[in-house]
């Protein structure tokens, strides 16, 4: 009998998402952390919350607007979903500005990094600021008196901005009482003093202190009655109509140019902020009470993410490591060689990015390569990997590149890059329309003496460099046939016509990834009910698909041991007498952000394991091209499971064990020991301590 979901068998995707931050936020108060870290995960919790913000709040928003208030799969209504997410957020930011100013700050000034107030400035501070708002501040600033001549301006996404209450008239007779500067984004938010002027080794002054200080020099001969520092939050969801496109980049580039003025989603302004000045902004905004955040501090925690960066503390810091390589790398240089040698498998951050780079980087000046292929999703503004592909092309490579226009947030670089890359002869498709291309392949075609072979490299992240340094990934170089046969086969589907083919060992969203992850919890229930041993375990960023929630607690109902490690939002409800109880949840939050894909199933001994770009949720599933790929070398499977999946079940100081109400509990070491799933593979891949 198939188990019917009801709606108190799901727990709610923006309701996890607020839990997943209190667990980041968790990290700021724990002493156990360097003290700039703790700042740096206060700000991550502040640029989650913006996000939160311009899309999925915004969406809800929109959909109580266009749809009305039914009530969705888990039971809430858009209006009361609203409210409840209000609810926690106001309590969730309200305790994250308790910690920066009673716990982080203090912590910080004891050790000389001091953030210096207005009231506390001595002549020589009060000089200094001076000097610095006149010289760099004051000539790149454009008040604005609201009057008929001029309305209330157009204030940009995030953006920090001042409204001023002045008194008198100015030189023309006018006194609107009200004017908003807005701060230009090329100024830093956080400024450091010398120390012979701060008096401490670390000084600094925000930007809305200095311009609290010297406003009145903007407005010559009238009274400033207060200054209030505010930022709004728009929807920077971007909307394309598909029906009425003929090509998806020009749609794009219009649809960016009007992101940063969205309809506003929330306000923040400071606490000192009168309730005449809240009324006024509110209603500007067409804001509502619930999207008020009066901050007692800083109304854009993100900008204090470069402080760390400005600070020359290694004690305050996590120590520094060097990604390892492989031991065949380290003895083999040749990366077509070491491939042909068999299956390389790279554990990201704890090993280098490097091999990939470098793969390429061959592959753009080996004579014998004929083409390269590769997905894009996001890479950066500054990419090696794409400016290998453009030396590639301007070699005379065949150079494809499928890239994603609608990476959120990432759109403006990918144009960019899509300009060079047809600068220089390279390929350019935009994949699907209404399919995100998600995968992360890379192959490379080189002619040898037996024809052409080809290379391929799949990964669970993205080909960015940088965040390749702090997210947790794995990545497979392989010129396994039927793999490489798979991976050439879903390139010519995104750059041609055609129907979808069978594939020998890939599953692919949106063809086979759902069914084929169905077909193996079943498997795992047919040997439970065969009393033979049966287990699931998958590490994800998000579990909300709820075909595959089903599935999971009938296996959990048969016997099937199902252990899942995700990072954030899971819509399960685990331990649930009945229904869940052979499920456990757990979220780990760390150093780097949990990012791995791995999909274990015991499969009568076999154990079968898949690396993967997709998340089991319906979008990863069924509207996105998404790859999971078997790693086939059993030297290879045992270190996935050795290395991506034991260590985070046995974490018993970074994990968080979740709670059938969808709360979370961390888990505590006992008798003192300690086992850090992160630190260990730090020690056991990376050469720490490096530089």
């Amino acid at each position: 009998m198939t188990l019917k979901l009801r709606p108190d068998h799901l727990l709610n995707r923006e309701l996890c998402l607020i839990e997943f931050n209190r667990r980041v936020l968790a990290q700021a108060e724990d002493d156990s952390n360097p003290l700039l870290e703790r700042l740096k995960f206060l700000c991550i919790v502040s640029s989650n919350l913006d996000e939160l913000f311009e899309v999925r709040i915004a969406s809800l928003q929109e959909h109580l607007r266009s749809r009305g208030d039914a009530t969705e799969v888990d039971g809430y209504t858009p209006a009361a979903l609203l409210q409840e997410i209000s609810e926690r957020l106001h309590g969730l930011v309200s305790h994250q500005y308790r910690v920066l100013r009673e716990t982080v700050l203090p912590a910080l000034a004891a050790e000389g990094v001091c953030f210096l107030r207005r009231p506390s400035w001595n002549e020589a501070q009060q000089a200094w600021v001076r000097d610095y708002f006149f010289r760099e501040v004051m000539p790149v600033l454009t008040p604005i008196g609201l009057d008929p001549a001029h309305p209330f301006p157009r204030v940009l996404n995030k953006s920090l901005n001042f409204a001023v209450e002045l008194d008198g008239r100015d030189a023309f007779g006018r006194n609107s009482g009200v004017a908003i500067v807005q701060a230009p984004r090329i100024l830093p938010r956080v400024i450091p003093l010398p120390p012979e002027i701060s008096g401490v080794s670390h000084g600094f002054v925000f930007l809305s202190s200095i311009l609290h200080a010297h406003v009145g020099e903007l407005f010559s001969g009238m009274d400033v009655l207060g200054c209030y520092q505010f930022r709004v939050t728009r929807n920077a969801d971007l909307s394309v109509d598909e029906g009425d496109m003929t090509d998806l980049r020009e749609a794009l580039q219009d649809e960016l140019s009007h992101r940063q003025f969205g309809e506003a989603v929330r306000l923040e302004v400071a606490d000192n902020c009168p309730q005449h000045m809240v009324d006024f902004l509110l209603s500007q905004f067409k804001l509502e009470e619930g999207g008020l955040f009066k901050v007692d501090g800083p109304v854009n925690l993100v900008r204090l993410m470069q402080v760390p960066d400005l600070v020359n503390r290694a004690d305050l810091k996590y120590p520094p490591f060097r990604p390892a390589l492989p031991s065949v790398l380290q003895k083999h240089h040749d990366m077509f060689e070491v491939m042909q040698r068999g299956d390389v498998l790279l554990h990201h951050p704890f090993q280098s990015f490097g091999p990939v780079v470098e793969l390429l980087r061959q592959a753009a000046h080996d004579e014998r390569v004929v083409a390269i292929k590769m997905t894009v999703y996001r890479t950066g503004n500054d990419s090696v990997l794409m400016d290998a592909l453009i030396q590639a092309a301007q070699r005379g490579k065949e150079v494809t590149v499928v890239l994603e226009l609608m990476a959120r947030f990432d759109e403006e670089a990918n144009i960019g890059w899509a300009d060079r890359l047809e600068e220089v002869g390279a390929h350019v498709v935009y994949g699907v329309v209404g399919y995100k291309t998600h995968a992360k392949m890379l192959m490379v075609v080189r002619r040898e003496a037996k024809g052409l072979r080809r290379y391929v490299h799949l990964g669970t992240g993205n080909y960015h460099p940088r965040t390749t340094k702090f997210y947790t990934d794995f990545g497979l170089m392989t010129c396994n046939e039927q793999i490489g046969e798979d991976v050439s086969d879903i390139f010519t589907q995104l750059t041609g016509l055609g129907k979808a083919g069978q594939l020998h060992a890939l599953w692919q969203a949106p063809f086979t990834l759902h069914s084929e992850i169905l077909r193996a919890i079943e498997a795992e229930v047919r040997h439970a009910k065969a009393g033979r041993k049966a287990r699931v375990i998958a590490k994800m960023n998000a579990l909300v698909e709820p075909q595959v929630i089903r599935a999971l607690y009938a296996a959990s109902q048969a016997g099937v041991q199902v252990d899942l490690i995700i990072r954030g939002v899971c819509a399960l409800r685990p331990g649930v007498p009945g229904l869940s109880e052979n499920i456990r949840v757990r979220s780990v939050v760390g150093r780097f952000l949990e990012h791995t894909r791995v999909f274990y199933f015991h499969a009568d001994k076999e154990e079968k394991v898949y690396l993967s770009s997709a998340d089991w949720m319906h979008r990863n599933l069924f509207r996105r091209i998404e790859v999971a790929f078997p790693v086939l070398e059993p030297k290879l499977k045992r270190r996935v499971i050795r290395e991506g999946l034991l260590p985070y079940l046995s974490d018993n100081r970074q994990a968080w064990e979740m709670l059938p109400d969808g709360s979370y509990r961390q888990k505590t070491s006992r008798r003192g020991v300690a086992r850090v799933a992160q630190q260990h593979l730090l020690l056991e891949l990376g050469e720490s301590g490096a530089a």
